[in-house]
């Protein structure tokens, strides 16, 4: 076995607690500069000493690159593991033994979901290069994994941090559901270098005590602005916007489909009830088949950014580039990797898997992938492909 494979597992072994129990965090510094083998190494072992026949790093190891390859199941998870060559298991110091099914679902379903999100997110946020142009975009949205049910028949709730330039996913918590999300904001937010960020959210997001955190944290925000909020709401609809130029249009036409967003923005410092609010935007979107009839879409949306700090074009980059949280990660997951299909429901089975598909999507797009399905295929039909990209 390779020095470094050795030196990799006598250490995720010698990090193994005396007895089960909850972890708290990472089992000591994070080296986000080492290989992802190495990083794993960093995710404390809920077992106890006694009986354990493989280590945490390599049971980690080998779902990892599962998952990378399409995997959707702790069976499919053993299978792979039990399918691998000499040498590939040599590389994740597996020895004869074959990881069981059984090993992997105690041993995932046991872990902390969020420490485990904690070190792999941040591996990968380390790895993601700046935009050329403009502050960094980060999305926040929540999740429902629907195939997924906890003991009192509650669904498994995510909410997510993406890079929206890139794709790779920079966090991840589990709340209690869709309406914790609120208080789950600055958890999530906390955990990501957001400084000189500009994070977007949705309307359940626009909250006085996020923006405050976030100003705490150096980051700019562009919030979306409905009804439940409805003073702030009645206020930014109440604008003269009729006075106001149309400050930017974009088209976009494919499949047969056109749409139309006019944008317009006004100036509301100390204007609206709502902390550290600079602009106000309106944006009308028309959308429809060519030769049928469109219809229109009124969105409106605040920003702490003022008009020397961000242009007409990019805030409406920003809007449409949001939603890229759904279209490149809650989509691929439940299309590519089956999410929503998914029985794995005891312990923290689904948060885990959850973890592990978002570092297999960022992995992929960080390696210059577009096509989420077509990589995870190529990745499959040889395990030396994955272990390359984790070692």
């Amino acid at each position: 076995m390779p020095a470094a494979a050795l030196s990799t597992i006598a250490a995720a072994v010698a990090a193994l607690p005396s007895s089960v129990g909850p972890s708290r965090g990472p089992s000591g510094p994070l080296d986000v500069s080492a290989d992802l083998l190495t990083t794993l190494g960093a995710v404390p072992d809920p077992r106890a000493r006694r009986g354990v026949r493989h280590a945490l790093v390599s049971v980690l190891a080998v779902a990892v690159c599962a998952v990378l390859g399409g995997a959707r199941s702790f069976v499919a998870l053993a299978e792979w593991g039990a399918d691998l060559p000499a040498g590939a298991r040599s590389r994740l110091g597996l020895g004869r033994r074959v990881i069981s099914e059984s090993t992997i679902r105690r041993v995932l379903g046991s872990l902390d979901a969020d420490v485990l999100s904690t070190v792999l997110c941040g591996w990968v946020a380390a790895r993601v290069r700046a935009p050329e142009q403009g502050p960094r975009q980060i999305a926040v949205d929540g999740k429902t994994a629907r195939g997924a049910r906890r003991g009192d028949e509650r669904a498994v709730h995510l909410l997510g941090a993406i890079d929206v330039t890139g794709g790779a996913v920079l966090g991840q918590v589990e709340v209690e559901g869709k309406h914790n999300e609120i208080t789950a904001f600055p958890q999530l937010t906390n955990r990501i270098d957001v400084a000189g960020a500009l994070i977007t959210a949705d309307a359940m997001h626009t909250q006085r005590g996020h923006v405050e955190h976030l100003r705490e944290r150096g980051a700019h925000w562009l919030l979306i602005v409905k009804g439940n909020q409805p003073t702030l709401h009645a206020q930014v609809r109440a604008l003269p916007w009729s006075g106001v130029p149309t400050a930017d249009v974009s088209t976009d036409k494919g499949h047969g489909r056109i749409e139309r967003r006019a944008l317009k923005i006004v100036e509301v410092t100390d204007g609206l009830e709502f902390p550290h609010a600079a602009l106000a935007i309106k944006c009308v979107r028309t959308r429809g088949r060519v030769g049928r009839p469109r219809h229109s879409e009124t969105i409106y949306a605040i920003t702490d950014l003022s008009w020397h700090q961000i242009a007409p074009a990019m805030i409406a980059d920003a809007l449409r580039a949001h939603w890229h949280i759904e279209n490149r990660l809650h989509w691929v997951r439940d299309v590519t990797f089956a999410e929503d299909h998914s029985q794995i429901r005891t312990g923290s089975g689904p948060a885990v898997m959850a973890a592990l598909r978002n570092l297999a999507i960022s992995l992929h797009r960080l390696t210059g992938a577009t096509n989420i399905a077509a990589r995870c295929r190529h990745i499959s039909k040889h395990p030396n492909r994955a272990l390359n990209m984790i070692t």
